[in-house]
Parts: structure tokens; C-alpha cells; sequence
């Protein structure tokens, strides 16, 4: 969700000011979403090198966390869309944790949608955390090296038990993934618009699913393989 402090600086404001209308263009996405049929979709909201923005900004982008979670949770409820995180939300404000914690607590059952927030993430900090963890189970001897397969970097990734994307969509005309599910999006279709994401609409967010839909995705294969099977 690429693009609010610049959005903010071209109208004059201050960067906040951007960050909290790109925080209420997730209610559109979200039902667009709904719309579409879509069962997962993740937002990139905090990095794990965001810490290194001024602190100024930092304070209040975790301020203005708490208070989205708070003011959006009963939204979510009422639509019966499950919240999960990836990312480590250790370094967060422990009262932050605490709110995000009750409302995964409070969605756990639902299944109309699974939103996945991206918080202290970063693709690079999740695989060497990954890794870590089965270096730690060879030592112990729970897992044979030998064995090792993505399926088993998978199940100790943060996404574990969630889908890898299909579609990856960056807003703002930034054309990179910036430490963001480099693994899980080996295959993803990728989607960059110039779009700031505090204009991006359900609209948008509706035109970038079709234009998904006019995609041929081949694993690897060719496009006859495709078409015979």
C-alpha cells in the first residue's frame, strides 16, 4: 500500500495525513474483494525497515495503528472476516499487541475472508527466522537435513496455513517488491499502477482483478501444455 506520504506532500499535508486516508481505502479493497470472491488478501502496512522513518512518524503511524484496529475490528466482525498477521509483532506498542491480539482472538472461527495484515515484516527477517528454526530441529535431531524441501521452509514461514498469492498489486509506480513475500510470490502475477494508494479504489482494486483474469499462467509449462489439459 504504496504511496500515502507522497500523496500527502502533493496536497500540502503532512505525511500522517496520507497514512490515514490509506487507512480508511482498506474498508473499499476489502469489500471489493468480497465482490470478487477473493478468500485471502494481504496488506504490506508496516516494515521491518519502516523503524528507520523518523520517529515523529513512526510514533504515529503505531498510533494510528492501534486506532484503526480498534475503530475497523467491529467492521470486520460484522462481515466475518477472519484477521490474521505475518511479521514479528514483538516490537510493537505492547498495547497495540494486545488489540491486535483480541481481534485474531475474536475472528478466529470466521471464513467469508482471511485479511492478513503485514506488521515488523520483512521477507528477508521471516526466512532467517525460517531457517533458524530447522537448523534448530536438525540439531535436535526432529528433522533429517536431507529432507529438507520448500514444503518444509514453507510450514515455518509466517504464511504458514495461508495460500501464496496469486496477485500481487503495488500502488504508487514504485516497480519492486521491497522485501515483501519474495518467497510466496515466486509465481504471483505482478500489478504496478501509479496510483498512490490513498486513491485507490474498489474501482481500481476491481480493474486490476480483470485485468488478473485476462492472464495466462503457465508454472513453467507452455501455453499448450496449458490449453490440453
Amino acid at each position: 500500500m504504496d504511496g500515502n506520504g507522497r500523496w500527502a506532500k502533493e496536497r500540502g499535508l503532512k505525511r500522517i495525513d496520507g497514512h490515514k486516508k490509506g487507512a480508511e481505502r482498506i474498508s473499499d479493497v476489502l469489500e471489493g474483494a468480497m465482490e470478487c470472491g477473493i478468500k485471502y488478501i494481504t496488506l504490506y502496512a508496516f516494515s521491518s525497515e519502516n523503524w528507520n522513518r523518523p520517529k515523529t512518524e513512526v510514533d504515529a503511524l503505531m498510533k494510528l495503528l492501534a486506532g484503526a484496529v480498534e475503530k475497523y475490528g467491529s467492521k470486520l466482525i460484522q462481515n466475518k472476516v477472519r484477521f490474521l498477521t505475518i511479521g514479528d509483532l514483538s516490537a510493537l506498542p505492547p498495547k497495540t499487541r494486545q488489540k491486535i491480539e483480541a481481534l485474531k482472538q475474536s475472528t478466529k472461527d470466521f471464513s467469508a475472508l482471511t485479511l492478513v495484515m503485514a506488521l515488523n515484516y520483512g521477507s528477508r527477517d521471516e526466512m532467517a527466522r525460517a531457517v533458524s528454526s530447522i537448523a534448530q530441529d536438525a540439531i535436535d535431531g526432529r528433522i533429517n537435513p536431507k529432507s529438507i524441501s520448500w514444503e518444509t521452509i514453507s510450514q515455518k514461514l509466517d504464511t504458514a496455513g495461508v495460500p501464496d498469492p496469486d496477485f500481487l498489486i503495488r500502488t504508487s509506480g514504485e516497480m519492486r517488491l521491497s522485501n515483501y513475500l519474495m518467497m510466496q510470490a515466486a509465481y504471483a502475477e505482478l500489478y504496478f499502477t501509479r496510483t498512490y494508494w490513498p486513491d485507490f479504489t474498489k474501482e481500481e482494486f476491481i480493474r486490476a482483478i480483470d485485468e488478473y483474469k485476462m492472464r495466462e499462467r503457465r508454472y513453467g509449462l507452455t501455453a499448450d501444455q496449458i490449453r490440453n489439459k
